[in-house]
């Protein structure tokens, strides 16, 4: 492991930590465990019923940003490289599993590696995009009244953070010449390392070409569309799960805790999103909730909602690893996080 990766490991463990002593701090541990053993398979089954809709339409959408890359895929194999990818980024700390869907596409599609994950920085930011447009204006109609002063920097930070990273998407793919010009030059790279220059323009030239799908206006927008279904059914998927478990909450207080939580994720997680996945649902719903009702059900919310989450991915994608090996696209996981890692780190920004 190099040092920056075991800095990286270490702050992840580090923010972790901190959310795991939030999320616990005056939970009702009787009252979680009353609420998990109350758990009905029924509410289990519709959840995952829902749960399937959202990973179908999650892994589907990235054909519509592969298509201009030229790295189009059947959909059966899409799935079984998404799934794997999907278990990579759930476990491993600091995002490091964003990189293996594009390591396994562009083993087999002749495409840059580099340009594969700028698909998938496009596929990460219109995200952020989407969800913080949603919580902002959850913000705006209850006009502050019932968000904490942190759900309300929350808000803003994200609305901005997103619609700059978005904008500079937009320019890098009008302007790619300027852009890397601009980039080399905030670096100093040309005066510090002039060698080491030429060859950060040619990977950041490849990076952004993975920024095309933007210009391409009808496989975006059928992008677009998935990515509207896959939040949607995602954050009516939560509002049934609450509902099973009498947590008193609206359709839209469901799609605010979504929201606010895939925000707080969208930031270098811990392993396995422990913690900071709590921390976060547990946050959100105290906009909505007394701070006794988040500590009991709203707690044991939080801990089925992750659990079932994590064995679904981790299931999927050990179900898939097998297929994948059968064709020859890898041999295990373990490989391909530890090439797909190596190859990222060539890849300037990562």
């Amino acid at each position: 492991m190099t040092r920056r990766l075991f800095v990286q490991a270490f702050l992840s463990l580090a923010v972790g930590a901190v959310c795991v002593v939030y999320a616990v701090h005056g939970m009702d541990g009787h009252a979680v465990l009353a609420a998990v053993r109350a758990l009905s398979p029924t509410a289990i089954g519709l959840y995952l019923l829902i749960l399937a809709v959202t990973h179908l339409f999650r892994a589907w959408r990235w054909e519509y940003l592969l298509r201009p890359l030229g790295a189009s895929m059947p959909f059966k194999r899409l799935l079984l490289i998404s799934s794997v990818g999907f278990m990579a980024i759930l476990a491993l700390p600091v995002r490091l599993g964003e990189f293996v869907r594009p390591y396994f596409v562009s083993r087999e599609r002749n495409v840059r590696m580099s340009a594969l994950v700028g698909a998938v920085a496009v596929e990460r930011i219109v995200d952020g995009l989407l969800i913080s447009i949603l919580f902002f204006c959850a913000y705006l109609a209850s006009a502050g009244a019932l968000f904490t002063r942190e759900l309300r920097f929350a808000a803003w930070l994200s609305l901005v953070g997103f619609f700059t990273l978005t904008l500079f998407l937009v320019l890098a793919q009008i302007w790619t010449d300027r852009t890397i010009a601009v980039a080399l030059r905030v670096t100093l790279l040309h005066w510090l390392a002039p060698k080491r220059a030429h060859q950060i323009d040619d990977k950041l030239r490849s990076l952004i070409s993975g920024f095309k799908p933007l210009a391409d206006r009808r496989n975006f927008s059928i992008f677009l569309l998935q990515s509207v279904v896959y939040w949607g059914a995602n954050g009516f998927g939560m509002w049934i799960l609450a509902r099973q478990m009498n947590l008193p909450i609206s359709l839209g207080a469901a799609y605010v805790t979504m929201a606010f939580t895939g925000v707080v994720l969208s930031l270098p997680n811990s392993p396995g999103l422990v913690g900071q996945f709590h921390a976060a649902i547990k946050l959100a719903l105290c906009a909505y909730l007394p701070i006794a009702v988040v500590n009991s059900s709203g707690m044991a919310y939080a801990i089925v909602l992750h659990g079932i989450q994590t064995l679904w991915y981790v299931c999927l994608g050990l179900l898939s690893l097998p297929a994948l090996s059968r064709t020859g696209a890898h041999v295990s996981l373990g490989e391909a996080v530890r090439e797909s890692t190596h190859v990222a780190e060539e890849i300037p920004g990562n």
